[in-house]
């Protein structure tokens, strides 16, 4: 027998508890905050632990990043980019395939029907080529605007996009991080991602009051003229419309050309940084405001 002050050498200590990152801990306090938001930041909240499991072994990709090659891809539009240059492990791309759709169904974001579509894909041998044609499809939209072509008809799903979308963030955003160190994107000039050609769906007002839009894709960061439309260009400033929360925090940017509207976080009054998965959320009835005023 041991001594009660003695530990058994058989007996493994409980492990400690892991540290949560800052973002989960906002997420948690903004819970507490706006309880009407739960089903959204649990999702969030589930989507989180999702991707901290996987991005550990998500490998640094190399990018082609030079002064010459940013100016080419700038001219000819094309994102820097390469789908075969994403640092993809299909075991762990399945897997978040299927549990970002177990999450959404979970908190209500997924039908049953789409539920057993997207399962089906993540099981099946052909997943790296539909996760290639939807990465590949908003690149070849934006380039192709760019030349002057007319648009292609679309041949997205709308669910298959969202989840993949989702499940995809971890790859993307390693490749994000990379460029984000290494490259000066203030050459960029368009309102799309130069590092993956995602849509920006969120951005951020700076303290040096500059706006840099946020990928909807990985998460990248750039500088873009403040009251310009990322999405159709109008550079008008008297059709465009701002408004923002009595505390100043947020703010949203609508266009009254193309009617769609950006969100941003104004870093100028703030205590910290943005945190696109908080403040996402956290803006969510800013968004039913946008659209009662006939912005989508």
């Amino acid at each position: 027998m041991y001594d009660r002050g003695v530990s058994d050498p058989t007996v493994r200590p409980p492990r400690s508890p892991r540290a949560e990152t800052r973002e989960v801990a906002e997420l948690r306090l903004l819970r507490a905050q706006h309880p009407e938001l739960a089903t959204a930041i649990d999702l969030h909240l589930d989507l989180s632990e999702l991707y901290r499991r996987v991005q550990s072994r998500v490998t640094v990709p190399w990018l082609d990043i030079t002064a010459d090659s940013l100016a080419r891809h700038d001219a000819e539009g094309r994102p820097l980019l390469a789908f075969e240059a994403i640092p993809i492990e299909m075991t762990d791309l399945r897997l978040l395939v299927r549990q970002t759709a177990d999450v959404m169904r979970r908190h209500g974001a997924l039908e049953d029907a789409d539920y057993q579509r997207v399962q089906a894909a993540g099981r099946d041998m052909g997943l790296l080529t539909l996760v290639s044609q939807w990465y590949r499809r908003t690149a070849e939209r934006h380039v192709a605007a760019v030349a002057g072509a007319a648009p292609s008809a679309p041949d997205d799903d709308a669910i298959v996009d969202q989840v993949l979308t989702l499940a995809m963030r971890p790859f993307l955003a390693r490749c994000a991080e990379v460029a984000q160190q290494r490259a000066d994107l203030s050459r960029w000039t368009h309102g799309y991602c130069p590092v993956c050609g995602g849509d920006p769906d969120f951005s951020v007002v700076t303290p040096a009051a500059e706006r840099h839009l946020i990928c909807s894709r990985c998460a990248l960061q750039w500088k873009f003229p403040s009251l310009t439309c990322p999405y159709c260009l109008n550079e008008d400033r008297a059709r465009v419309t701002s408004f923002a929360t009595p505390d100043g925090r947020y703010r949203v940017y609508g266009c009254d050309v193309c009617h769609r509207y950006l969100k941003a976080y104004d870093a100028r009054r703030a205590t910290r940084p943005v945190m696109p998965m908080v403040d996402s959320v956290a803006t969510l009835p800013l968004d039913a405001a946008a659209m009662q005023r006939g912005y989508v």
